[in-house]
Order: C-alpha cells, then sequence, then structure tokens
C-alpha cells in the first residue's frame, strides 16, 4: 500500500529530517516534496534524498499562479506520477506532524480502525512556543509539549483539518486542506470519517476545512501542528513569509493566535525510537549529516542578521513581552461565533444599520 505525502517547503533544512523520520515511522511509503526560493540549502538536502531514493522533490521557484506558492504545488502535483499511483494521498506542511493514537501508533493501523473510510480528517492540535526563547537543535515534538486544549471554543483556526483520503478517483485534484474536484458520479458513496472514528456527514464530501467546535477529536488521530516553535524560530519564519501568500510578513497576532500551553500532550513520543533510529539512519550519510549542520549555522546567523534591523528586533521584543494565550471560554466563543455567522448571513439582517 502507497501512502503518499505531499509537502511544500522553504528554508526548512534544519528541520526536515527530523520530519521526515517521523512520517516514514509514521507509515508514509512515498514523498512529494516542492520547495522554493531558498536560501539554507533544503533544496540541496532534498536532492540528496532524491538520489538516495528518499523521496522526489520538485522545484517550484516560480512564477506561481495567482493562488500562490502552495496552490501552484497542488496543481504541478496533479499531474506527477506519484500522485496517480498513490493509494492514499494527504498534503502536509513542516510544521504538522501526523500522531496516531491506535495500534502501534501508524496509518495503517488507523486504516484499519476505519476501514470504510474514503477520508479521514486530522485536525490540528495547536502547540505553542512553551515559552523556549531560542532555536534550539533538538526534535521539535520532544521541545514543544505545551499544546491548546483538547476541546477548544476558539479560535476558529484551531479546528481545521487536513485529510488523508483514499486516491481511487473520487478527487481528482489535490487541495491544501481536503481534495478536491470530485467526480459527481462517485460522490454519493464517499464516506468521510473524523479523528474520534465518527462518520461525518455529507457536506464533507465536497466542502469544509473545519472540525466542529467543541467537541473532542482526536480519539484515533490528531494533526499536531507547531506553527511557532521558538521566540528566535518565529523571527526567523516571519522573514521568510507565510507559505500559502509569501509576500505577507507574520506578526503578532499570528503569534496570539496560535500560542496555546494550556496542556501538556506528549503522545507524539509513541514514536520516537522508530523515529530515532530514521534520524540516525539519515544523518549517517555524510552529505546530509552537513547539510544539516550547515542549515542550523545558517538559522543562527540568519538571526543575528536580523536583530540589526529594527522591524525584527521590535517583533522578537514584542514576543519577549507577550504572555501564553489563553483559551476563549465557550459563553465569549458562542458571542463571537454568533457576531461570525452573523457578518456571513447575506440580506438585509446583516445591515449594521438594524
Amino acid at each position: 500500500m502507497k501512502i503518499l505525502a505531499v509537502l511544500t517547503v522553504r528554508n526548512e533544512a534544519a528541520y526536515l529530517l527530523e520530519w521526515l523520520a517521523h512520517h516514514r515511522a509514521v507509515g508514509i511509503t512515498d514523498f512529494l516534496v516542492f520547495s522554493n526560493d531558498c536560501d539554507d540549502g533544503t533544496d540541496l538536502m532534498l536532492d540528496r534524498l532524491a538520489e538516495m531514493g528518499r523521496l522526489t522533490h520538485v522545484r517550484n521557484d516560480g512564477p506561481h499562479d495567482k493562488g500562490g506558492i502552495q496552490f501552484t504545488a497542488m496543481k504541478r502535483a496533479d499531474n506527477r506520477p506519484e500522485v496517480a499511483a498513490a493509494d492514499w494521498i494527504i498534503t502536509l506542511d513542516a510544521d504538522e506532524f501526523i500522531n496516531i493514537h491506535v495500534g502501534d501508533h501508524t496509518l495503517p493501523a488507523l486504516l484499519a480502525a476505519l476501514p470504510e473510510a474514503s477520508a479521514i480528517t486530522l485536525t490540528w492540535r495547536l502547540f505553542g512556543s512553551s515559552d523556549i526563547i531560542r532555536y534550539e537543535d533538538r526534535p521539535v515534538t520532544e521541545q514543544f509539549t505545551g499544546a491548546a486544549p483538547a476541546v477548544i471554543y476558539w479560535p476558529w483556526r484551531a479546528s481545521m483539518f487536513k485529510t488523508l483520503f483514499r486516491n481511487d478517483g473520487t478527487y481528482r485534484k489535490l487541495g491544501i486542506h481536503r481534495p478536491r474536484n470530485p467526480d459527481p458520479d462517485h460522490l454519493h458513496s464517499a464516506r468521510w470519517f473524523d479523528g474520534e472514528g465518527r462518520e461525518l456527514p455529507p457536506q464533507f464530501r465536497s466542502r469544509q476545512i473545519f472540525s466542529p467546535f467543541g467537541r473532542p477529536n482526536y480519539g484515533l488521530a490528531q494533526l499536531n501542528h507547531y506553527p511557532l516553535g521558538s521566540m528566535e524560530n518565529f523571527v526567523l519564519k516571519a522573514d521568510r513569509g507565510r507559505a500559502v501568500h509569501g509576500a505577507d510578513m507574520l506578526d503578532l497576532d499570528y503569534w496570539v493566535e496560535r500560542n496555546y500551553n494550556t496542556e501538556t500532550d506528549t503522545s507524539i513520543a509513541a514514536l520516537a525510537p522508530r523515529r530515532d533510529a530514521a534520524l540516525r539512519a539519515l544523518k549517517s550519510d555524510p552529505r546530509l549529516g552537513a547539510l544539516h549542520d550547515a542549515a542550523v549555522a545558517w538559522r543562527k546567523a540568519r538571526f543575528d542578521a536580523l536583530m540589526q534591523d529594527e522591524p525584527f528586533r521590535a517583533l522578537f521584543g514584542r514576543l519577549l513581552q507577550t504572555p501564553p494565550s489563553r483559551p476563549v471560554l465557550p459563553d465569549a466563543a458562542r458571542l463571537l461565533l454568533h457576531h461570525a455567522r452573523r457578518a456571513h448571513a447575506p440580506g438585509p439582517a446583516n445591515d449594521p444599520r438594524r
């Protein structure tokens, strides 16, 4: 069984080997990786991994269409032989780590638990900064264990998911969060399940990128999302720009909406022994080991350079002053959701003069 992960990266060389080792341990068999505009050797590392037969690397330096870098990569992936050959597909980012809670903690175990599924939603669990200031060359999943509550009511992005879907022709295009362009002749038979093992209503077959608020979603599986890292790392992420719209600089609003450290979640450590073995094997290659070390040095040098620039120095100072985010309580979340729905409702009821 071929399980394909499609990944887009820029300047992720210091984290790439850990990410690959983890996802090899979790059961991904094939990787299709798009890189763009890399300064830290990510593209060179991917070239070496491709030479070793560990993945397929496609440069995506542009031009990019109006949808942005990731959308361009997804369109290019649609026509790739790796996509055509896959039995199951998921699109991921380098700060997302699949975390399975059933069986031997692998994707085959999840599929065995949900044998009738055409698609399984892996809902984000946001992991905050754990109040770590400096970047360290240690596994992300071991450093950052502070997470959002298992049941969260706001912000809306805390309930977003990525989709593991059966590549049986029901969906004809990839998307960042879910497959797109469904075949109407096959769509009626698609069955979607969430990370708790619940079958989802029919609208999930053709739309939706959010799990319902206010209920648990992680019983069988979750997607650990580490969008921040350390404060130092976040400054570098702000310098890099967003994956979808690379020209947009990240700021404190992005940090506050994701810096949840309310609960401790170390469940992903179940795969640590297998990940460590895979990571040692990758780093034993002299070229990969050297590229990793060079990427670590690049991150440290780049942060020092950014600290000479007032906007980045000011951002770092604000991060140092900002406490971890507090979860929005249910009553306040209902108020926010009321206004969000009202803002999106058509017709005169949405007229602010009323």
